[in-house]
């Protein structure tokens, strides 16, 4: 026998041909053209929510609603922020659903032009009930946030997903930094610089000026999308540009083309609902978290809160947005790729009950010195440094649902009901949040902390939903 022929094969038999599932794959490389002008077309939406933040509670106070009983503006600031979501949890399915047959691009622009038309509508509202209408508008005809992660799942794969999906969080947390300065600066403009907004129309409409700029990066945004941005459905690109950017030939089309209409019913799986629960639980945490930070400090100080003016907010809040911003460029998909996405996703909910608990030794404080001193600048400062490690968890999740989909035909229905059920968490978050936020101040329940404690409560449910997870992020075709 030919002991060296024996030896080649033995050598043949035991040493892989192809990469196996436990060898590491090599990285992706990202289409980076293509994903900057999706995140700049995502950066105008936390621009122009979180922009209303610092101003909010002192527009309901002129308009009238309350009557003069501050303890109440939480109740009506919790029903405004609630409504855009409300809306949107009756179309946004739907949105995501018409995406996978007409394409993502055509959703997207009446998404942003629904948003530009709302916002302008915000600015100019002199009631309560046109406050509602417009926030209302918005949220019917705004499905974009699921058609764009939609968009980011079809130019990743499991090898570049963690880096690309990082990229969500990060703008949301620039935007959450320009927003509130713009928010906080420009509101009011009459009494800051009088002599350039002399004119009456500036007193009548007072905050007007931030959703004017907000609404100017919407119209950008959709100018950017027609022109720069490539269609991602499969059956909806052009045959030669596009696939080249996403280096994917025509052959790997025909399987998605033929696929049939699925029904929803059919994507209701274990697998696909638990990271859509993980995430609705994470939105309503998140919510009322962003709910209850700026009613906090503009609560008056004899009430529990920190007493803080607009401009004061929009300063802290545009702090924990860049901070949060740069901590998750720096560092996330580093920290995912280290000890893995469940156990970032972990750690990352872990944080909301210390969170919470922050709130009411805040209020302790001020009451025990009478003043907002370096001793609530150092809380404030601690509550910075958990929001940077809780801020992962969202990059995290939208991991998860993306690698749920089985296909790509079904992935804009699965973000869409992702997106509705958190949606559905957005509705209850910031009205269930503030609404316990006034019972407890003017019933003293807990000694005004009812709220916080049913949160922190809230925060180890989603620790034990993260649980049950899956313990890695996979490709499609595994």
């Amino acid at each position: 026998m030919d002991t060296s022929n024996s030896h080649e094969i033995m050598a043949n038999e035991t040493t892989p041909l192809v990469p196996t599932k436990s060898s590491k794959k090599l990285k992706t490389p990202l289409p980076k053209l293509q994903i900057g002008i999706l995140m700049s077309l995502q950066l105008a939406e936390p621009i122009a929510s979180t922009s209303i933040f610092p101003y909010i509670n002192q527009l309901i106070r002129e308009l009238g609603i309350t009557g003069g009983d501050d303890a109440a503006v939480g109740y009506y600031a919790g029903i405004i922020e609630s409504l855009f979501f409300a809306a949107q949890v009756l179309t946004v399915l739907k949105w995501g659903r018409l995406s996978d047959r007409i394409g993502r691009k055509p959703v997207l622009v009446i998404g942003l032009s629904g948003a530009c038309i709302s916002i302008l509508c915000f600015g100019l509202s002199t009631t309560f009930w046109s406050l509602v209408i417009s926030r209302c508008l918005c949220g019917f005809l705004n499905g974009n946030v699921g058609v764009m992660k939609t968009m980011m799942g079809e130019l990743t794969d499991s090898t570049n997903m963690a880096q690309a999906f990082a990229l969500f969080p990060i703008v949301w947390c620039i935007g959450s930094f320009i927003g509130p300065l713009i928010g906080g600066t420009l509101a009011r403009p009459q009494d800051r610089w009088p002599v350039l907004f002399a004119n009456a129309f500036w007193e009548k409409f007072p905050y007007f000026l931030p959703c004017a700029v907000a609404a100017c990066l919407f119209v950008l945004a959709v100018f950017m999308l027609s022109i720069f941005l490539e269609e991602t459905l499969p059956t909806k690109r052009r045959p030669k540009s596009t696939l080249a950017v996403l280096d994917i030939s025509s052959d790997e089309l025909l399987p998605q083309q033929s696929m049939a209409y699925t029904p929803l019913r059919a994507l209701l799986t274990p697998s696909i609902v638990i990271p859509i629960a993980n995430y609705a639980l994470l939105a309503l945490l998140d919510i009322s978290f962003r709910a209850l930070l700026p009613l906090l400090f503009s609560t008056p100080t004899h009430l529990g809160g920190l007493g803080f003016d607009p401009a004061t907010i929009g300063s802290w809040m545009a702090l924990f947005g860049i901070t949060s911003g740069v901590f998750q460029a720096l560092f996330f998909a580093r920290i995912v790729d280290w000890i893995g996405p469940k156990r970032v996703f972990c750690v990352s909910v872990s944080c909301y009950a210390p969170l919470m608990a922050m709130f009411p030794i805040m209020s302790w404080i001020v009451r025990a010195r009478g003043e907002v001193d370096y001793a609530i600048t150092f809380a404030l400062l601690c509550l910075t440094g958990m929001q940077l490690v809780r801020d992962m968890a969202f990059g995290v999740i939208f991991m998860f649902i993306t690698a749920s989909a089985p296909t790509n035909n079904v992935l804009g229905a699965i973000n869409g009901l992702g997106q509705t059920s958190a949606s559905v968490a957005r509705v209850v978050g910031p009205t269930l949040a503030t609404s316990l936020f006034a019972v407890s101040k003017e019933h003293n329940l807990l000694g005004g902390n009812a709220v916080y404690v049913i949160l922190i409560v809230l925060g180890g449910g989603s620790r034990w939903l993260a649980s049950q997870l899956r313990d890695e992020v996979q490709d499609k075709e595994e």
